[in-house]
C-alpha cells in the first residue's frame, strides 16, 4: 500500500569490495611488483646459500625467511591498496611519528652489526630498520601538509613539511645514513616543487644538502672512506665494489649460467646491496634489463595515472612514494656499476631483508591505492570546463 502511494525507493547497489578492487587497481603495476618479488626469490636461491653456509645455518635459511617476509609484504600491500586515501593518510600520520620516535631512540638502543652505522634494532630473532618504514610514511605525511597549506585558510603546510623533513634528515645523518637522507631529501624536493614552491627555495635547499655533504666528508670517516673509494682511479679487487664489477663484466649478455656464478662466495652482501651483481653474472644483461623494465613500468604507469588525479594530496603522496621507490632502485644499481658511491641501500622488492620487504609492501600498497580508478573528472577535463565557463 505504501509503495502504491509513495512509489518504490531506489535500491543502492553496492559492489563487493574485492571485485571493485580488482576492477580499479593498476593490474599492470601489480604484476610488475609480483614479478620483481619472484626475481628476488630466484636470485636469493643463488646468492644466500653461501652466506648460510658461512654462518653455519641450513642452506636455504635466508630463502625461507625471504619467502616469509615476502608473503607478509604482499599481505600488507593488498591490505593498504584496499584502503581509501583518507585512511592511508591517518595510518601514515601515526606511522610517521612512531617511525620518527624509533629513529630518535636508535643512538641509545640500536646497533650497527659491525657496519659502522647504527641503523637497526636487534630483536634477537631478527632486526628492524626504522628508516625503511619512515620513507613512505613521511611521503604521505608531508604530502598532506603540503596539500593542506594550499587550501584557503589552511595551515603553513610548506613550512611544517620542511621542518619535519629537516628533523628526519638530522637524525639520519647522526646514524650516519647519508644515503637514506639524500633519498628522502630528493623525494621531498620533488613533492615541494609539484606543490608550487618557489624555485629559489628549492635551489637553497639543494645548496644546503650539498653543504651538508661537504661537512659530512670532512667530519665522518665512514662517509669519506666511501667517497674516496668511489673517486679512486682503480678499484681494489678485494673490496665489495671490486667483486661486483668483476661479476658484472663476467656475466656478459647471457650470463655464466644458473648456479655458475662465483661472486656470491666472495661478497658478504651479495643477497642484499649487491644482488644485481649476482643477476648480471649468472643471467647476464638480459635479466638486468628485464628488472630495469619492471621498475620503469611501475614508475611510468604510476605517474601517468597520478597526472589524471584532481586531488592534490593524492598526486603529491603518490608521486613522493613512487619517486623514492624508483630512486632507491636506481641508486642500488648505480652503485653496483660504480656510477655512484657505495650507500648500503637495498634493491626494492628484490634484495633480502625483512624490514625492506615489509616496508616496500606497505609503500606499494599505498601507491596502488592512490592510483586506483575513481569516479571523478580528470584534471584536464576540469581545467577545460573552467576555461569555457
Amino acid at each position: 500500500m505504501t509503495e502504491m502511494v509513495y512509489g518504490t525507493a531506489p535500491m543502492r547497489v553496492v559492489e563487493p569490495v574485492l571485485p571493485k578492487w580488482w576492477r580499479t587497481i593498476d593490474r599492470v603495476s601489480l604484476t610488475a611488483v609480483l614479478l620483481l618479488m619472484a626475481v628476488g626469490l630466484l636470485l636469493g636461491l643463488a646468492a644466500s646459500p653461501p652466506l648460510a653456509t658461512r654462518n653455519g645455518l641450513p642452506p636455504f635459511f635466508y630463502v625461507q625467511r625471504q619467502v616469509f617476509f615476502g608473503l607478509l609484504g604482499i599481505a600488507a600491500m593488498i591490505a593498504m591498496s584496499l584502503c581509501s586515501p583518507e585512511r592511508i593518510r591517518r595510518v601514515a600520520t601515526v606511522g610517521f611519528f612512531i617511525s620518527l620516535l624509533a629513529i630518535v631512540l636508535l643512538p641509545f638502543f640500536g646497533t650497527d652489526f659491525g657496519k659502522g652505522a647504527v641503523r637497526w634494532y636487534s630483536l634477537g630473532f631478527g632486526s628492524f630498520q626504522p628508516s625503511e618504514f619512515l620513507k613512505p610514511m613521511l611521503a604521505v605525511f608531508a604530502a598532506w601538509l603540503l596539500a593542506a597549506g594550499n587550501e584557503p585558510g589552511g595551515p603553513p603546510g610548506k613550512a611544517l613539511s620542511l621542518g619535519f623533513t629537516m628533523i628526519v634528515l638530522g637524525f639520519l645523518v647522526i646514524q650516519p645514513d647519508f644515503g637514506q637522507a639524500a633519498l628522502i631529501a630528493a623525494g621531498w624536493m620533488i613533492m615541494y616543487f609539484l606543490a608550487g614552491a618557489p624555485m629559489f627555495l628549492l635551489i637553497g635547499f639543494a645548496a644546503l644538502v650539498l653543504l651538508g655533504g661537504y661537512t659530512a666528508y670532512h667530519s665522518s670517516e665512514h662517509f669519506a672512506r666511501r667517497i674516496d673509494g668511489f673517486l679512486a682511479a682503480e678499484i681494489d679487487p678485494r673490496t665489495q665494489m671490486g667483486y661486483a664489477q668483476n661479476a658484472i663484466s663476467e656475466g656478459g649478455f647471457f650470463g655464466a649460467g644458473v648456479g655458475e656464478g662465483r661472486v656470491k662466495w666472495s661478497l658478504p652482501d651479495a643477497h642484499t646491496d649487491f644482488i644485481i651483481a649476482v643477476a648480471a653474472e649468472e643471467y647476464g644483461l638480459i635479466l638486468v634489463l628485464f628488472i630495469i623494465g619492471l621498475y620503469a613500468t611501475i614508475l611510468m604507469r604510476s605517474l601517468f595515472r597520478l597526472m589524471r588525479e584532481r586531488d592534490m594530496f593524492i598526486r603529491l603522496a603518490g608521486t613522493g612514494i613512487v619517486v623514492v621507490f624508483s630512486l632507491q632502485a636506481m641508486i642500488n644499481m648505480g652503485v653496483a656499476v660504480r656510477l655512484l658511491p657505495s650507500k648500503g641501500m637495498t634493491l626494492p622488492l628484490v634484495s633480502y631483508g625483512g624490514s625492506s620487504l615489509l616496508a616496500t609492501g606497505l609503500a606499494i600498497g599505498m601507491l596502488l591505492a592512490f592510483t586506483r580508478n575513481r569516479p571523478q573528472g580528470e584534471i584536464g577535463e576540469i581545467l577545460s570546463r573552467r576555461a569555457s565557463a
